[in-house]
């Protein structure tokens, strides 16, 4: 092949090369020729637009939205849209890469895509943000569509701005269209099974592991970083099953009980208390930097990107990592983890549980026909199941961490269709 090993690459990431690193590697073992290695590694449309909002006070104030298209060789492209001060086009592009591995990986038919707004959605009113949601859906409807493009929530937006996008969507095309979106209330079409989807595919998949590795999960302590949506049905569902989660973490910090900790608890106290556990009884309060480092069986970080990086990595003492977020773990701090022998479960693959249920909502949309939350949950556990099957497999095959096997199963099941349509 005409590349080579990617240069070292700092630890604060530019996320778009930090996917990179792990594309190239994976590509390498696969042999990809260079014309679809170019291909897949390059986005089929960025779009970039300029959104002047009315503000309460009858200003006007100009903010930029982004959406990229990465792939659609599969099918349509799927993805979320994020409302957060930090978005820019490097990170969508990475996000957007992501989102066709992960559909790849999971074998369902979507291509990858991600958009976003840098706003502050927490200083704005709800009239602001949907004026802002109605701009934003203007601008990008020749871009989404049920068979072209589905966006769905992600940091900072919900089934309430998914609802506003849908209606703009609709209102241009004259017609009630549910099926562009995913992650919408259920009385607009949404799916049941779709809260708690994403953490119950990081469940799915930790079990799967856990069995590989021989940890007995009533036996088993779990630290949860993160504990929003994914990070606390995570908690909640691992315990059902036996485990005891020793430490759960917010932007408050961490909390450990070595006996275990009440999720359902937790849970409540989050809800009544503003979404912080700060001041949450029974726990001794840490850091979220000395989380990752605890003596567990399994650490599931569930919050940001680079939390495991090359400072920490070799302060981690669980035998598992499942990574509920996208990019937990740095992409230096890959050999490190692989060296000490922790197996880690990649985000593409850990969280792949919220795309799949999406899928479902869409099918259900499309079919104009609902399903019942128990056949969500058993068709989205069989394909979770199936998924991590396969990538362990190939990761014994090739000698490689899960990560690059995912990385793995992804491109080659994205070339191989490629060829298949003959190129473009």
């Amino acid at each position: 092949m005409g590349y080579i090993e990617p240069a070292p690459i700092k630890d604060k990431e530019n996320p778009f090369e930090s996917m990179m690193s792990r594309f190239r590697i994976a590509a390498q073992h696969l042999g990809l020729d260079d014309e679809v290695y170019d291909v897949l590694k390059s986005p089929t449309r960025q779009v970039i637009v300029s959104l002047p909002v009315t503000m309460d006070d009858g200003s006007i104030k100009v903010f930029e939205g982004y959406r990229v298209v990465h792939s659609t060789i599969l099918g349509p492209s799927k993805g979320g849209v994020r409302y957060d001060m930090d978005v820019n086009i490097d990170e969508v592009k990475a996000l957007a890469a992501w989102m066709t591995w992960k559909c790849a990986v999971v074998d369902i038919p979507y291509g990858g895509a991600k958009g976003g707004i840098r706003c502050n959605p927490r200083e704005m009113s709800p009239g602001e943000i949907e004026r802002l949601t109605r701009a934003y859906t203007q601008e990008m409807h020749e871009v989404f569509g049920p068979d072209r493009d589905i966006p769905a929530p992600d940091m900072g937006t919900g089934p309430r701005e998914m609802a506003w996008l849908m209606d703009e969507f609709s209102r241009a095309r004259g017609m009630t269209i549910n099926s562009v979106v995913t992650g919408k209330p259920l009385v607009l079409g949404g799916s049941l099974g779709r809260t708690e989807a994403t953490g119950r595919g990081v469940m799915i998949t930790a079990l799967a592991a856990m069995e590989r590795l021989k940890i007995n999960p009533y036996q088993a302590k779990i630290a949860i970083q993160g504990f929003g949506n994914v990070g606390s049905w995570a908690a909640r569902l691992l315990e059902e099953r036996g485990a005891s989660i020793t430490a759960i973490s917010d932007l408050s910090g961490a909390y450990v009980n070595e006996k275990g900790i009440n999720i359902d608890d937790a849970i409540a106290y989050r809800d009544k208390n503003n979404g912080s556990l700060e001041g949450f009884a029974g726990v001794a309060k840490i850091t979220n930097e000395e989380l990752i480092e605890l003596d567990v069986d399994v650490l599931v970080p569930a919050a940001k990107e680079d939390v495991i990086h090359s400072r920490n990595a070799a302060k981690v003492k669980a035998r598992l990592i499942v990574e509920g977020a996208n990019g937990p773990t740095s992409a230096k701090a890959d050999s490190i983890v692989n060296d000490a022998g922790i197996m880690a479960v990649p985000d593409i693959l850990a969280n792949a549980g919220g795309v799949t249920v999406s899928y479902f909502e869409w099918v259900q949309n499309r079919l104009g026909y609902k399903w019942t939350g128990e056949r969500v949950n058993r068709r989205s556990d069989r394909i979770i199941k199936t998924a991590f099957n396969n990538v362990y497999r190939v990761s014994q095959e090739y000698n490689v961490s899960l990560r690059i096997a995912a990385y793995i199963v992804a491109i080659d099941k994205v070339a191989k269709t490629y060829k298949y349509r003959g190129g473009f």
